[in-house]
């Protein structure tokens, strides 16, 4: 069966060795809620396999630990450190509405990718690379490393065997100008010395060990072993690999292939020409730092430079801000990214537009649909009494309980008789932080959230990037577990934007109900 890619929508690309910018990573960490909830998750792994957190050697004190420092630790910290990163990196531009056409891992990089396209949850693939890494370390020629070569990979090959070490092979093949080569450090220190007799630069890869190396053979069918023991789910996104050459196909085993490159080598420029040859034009570098950025336009030469783009998220430039910034302002100018706030409003007012078709009405037409807003809620609060207090407390407040009675937004089933009271006040309805207990559990379960990102006042779609149909999905089972329904024609979404709000929505209507039964 043959993948096909939407050539309007950018390549993300997922970096490997060396993809890790630890100040623009906390930076990330510190503003995004998502990517602090993604970290709890590998914190737990990390926690298991190892009894330490990563968080906690990534920022300690608060500062952030570049990757020549992580590599002073355990090897599992510095893997985690760039898988880490990549998925903050993807999360990051997902709540920003930015879809891909394709993911592309390099070397570590595609464990990364097959997880943001769904393939194992995160837990599952933080597993997968520290197995990867625990037998890298096992099965690696004595005292491995890696370095890059300024050279193509025939040349950088022909400069490995002049040091008479069949270890020292290529690892990977970045451009014509670019090669990794991976095997003992004694061959590295030999291949440096030719290097500099020969004018070309060779230079060290910030890698625990010389993955891709044919001294790895032995572990690989152990690796192979254990992927397959971890439950597979099927790709959302298009997962190209640079080592197979090819498009994961649906329903493929992953065990193997994942378990090929240990040996095998990274394609890098193949597969962008290949993408490229399928229409991809806009390339993301998903991951820290820039080091996959610059490959693309030397991987493509030959295409016209403003025939293509490429840009980096996690990473600090020269002039010290952040990337991350910059590029989503370029990815909005073209239609791939969504303005602040548009994905909300597109669900709530054309959700049969795509991002580009809405972001094209909202430029054209957003300041009138604005006006129109405006005038009208200024209409509407002008006909309010002003003593009363739906002015703090919402529209659940501005009419009087019997009015409520008939127009409120919430309905009920009849409680089950034989269900004891539970709350403490003498009313038999449950206390409030009961009620946020339980919603604050679904919700999270829901979003695969820790529940202590869950707090009462963060906001649903600003701070989590809950979009507004996962948030009604969420809202109607929340109401269910008190056997309320959210229909009615009052009912505003916008209105229960956080835990709390929702919590009160829940609360407010058990309230209306036994009033409801009272009046009766």
């Amino acid at each position: 069966m043959t993948t096909t890619i939407n050539a309007t929508s950018p390549v993300f690309l997922f970096p490997g060795q060396g993809g890790y910018d630890g100040a623009a990573l906390k930076r990330t960490y510190g503003q995004s809620p998502r990517v602090r909830a993604l970290f709890a998750r590998i914190d737990a792994v990390a926690a298991e396999l190892f009894a330490r957190r990563l968080t906690d050697l990534l920022f300690p004190d608060g500062e952030a630990v570049e990757m020549r420092r992580l590599l002073d630790d355990a090897p599992w910290v510095s893997q985690l450190a760039v898988y880490g990163a990549g998925l903050a990196a993807y999360h990051r531009l997902i709540e920003h509405g930015v879809r891909p056409s394709a993911l592309v891992g390099h070397s570590l990089g595609e464990i990364t990718a097959l997880v943001a396209a769904g393939a194992y949850t995160v837990e599952d693939g933080a597993r997968i690379v520290a197995r990867r890494t625990e037998l890298a370390a096992e099965g690696n020629c004595e005292d491995g490393s890696m370095v890059v070569v300024g050279a193509s990979a025939t040349r950088a090959a022909h400069m490995a065997g002049l040091t008479e070490e069949a270890l020292l092979t290529v690892a990977a093949e970045n451009h014509d100008g670019q090669t990794v080569l991976s095997g003992p450090r004694e061959a590295i220190a030999r291949l440096r010395a030719i290097g500099e007799f020969l004018n070309t630069a060779v230079a060290p890869i910030d890698s625990p060990f010389a993955f891709h190396n044919p001294s790895l053979a032995g572990v690989a069918p152990r690796f192979e072993n254990f992927v397959e023991g971890i439950a597979q789910r099927p790709l959302t996104v298009p997962v190209y690999s640079p080592i197979l050459g090819r498009f994961y196909e649906a329903g493929e085993q992953l065990g193997r292939p994942l378990a090929e490159h240990f040996t095998r080598p990274v394609r890098f420029a193949a597969a962008l020409r290949a993408l490229y040859g399928e229409g991809a034009r806009v390339f993301v570098e998903t991951g820290g730092r820039s080091a996959l950025t610059p490959m693309v336009s030397k991987a493509l030469t030959g295409r016209a430079r403003e025939d293509f783009t490429a840009l980096a998220t996690l990473a600090t430039g020269r002039d010290g801000a952040d990337t991350l910034e910059r590029t989503l302002a370029t990815l909005r100018d073209t239609g791939l990214a969504d303005s602040p706030g548009t994905e909300t409003l597109r669900a709530l007012l054309a959700p049969g537009f795509s991002d580009k078709e809405f972001a094209d009405f909202w430029a054209a037409a957003g300041h009138e649909v604005l006006e129109m807003v405006s005038e009208r809620a200024s209409a509407f609060l002008g006909t309010r009494d002003p003593r009363s207090s739906a002015a703090t407390t919402g529209p659940a407040a501005e009419a009087p309980a019997t009015e409520a009675l008939t127009t409120e937004a919430l309905t009920t089933e009849a409680p089950d008789p034989s269900a004891p009271p539970n709350g403490t006040d003498g009313t038999g309805l449950p206390e409030r932080q009961e009620i946020l207990a339980s919603v604050r559990t679904l919700y999270a379960q829901a979003l695969e959230y820790p529940e202590e990102v869950m707090t009462d006042d963060a906001l649903l779609e600003a701070e989590l990037g809950v979009d507004s149909v996962k948030q009604v999905e969420l809202l109607g089972r929340a109401t269910e577990l008190y056997g309320l329904s959210s229909r009615g024609p009052d009912f505003r979404l916008s209105d229960y934007d956080t835990l709390g709000r929702v919590t009160d929505l829940i609360e407010d209507g058990l309230r209306r109900h036994q009033l409801e039964g009272a009046v009766a």
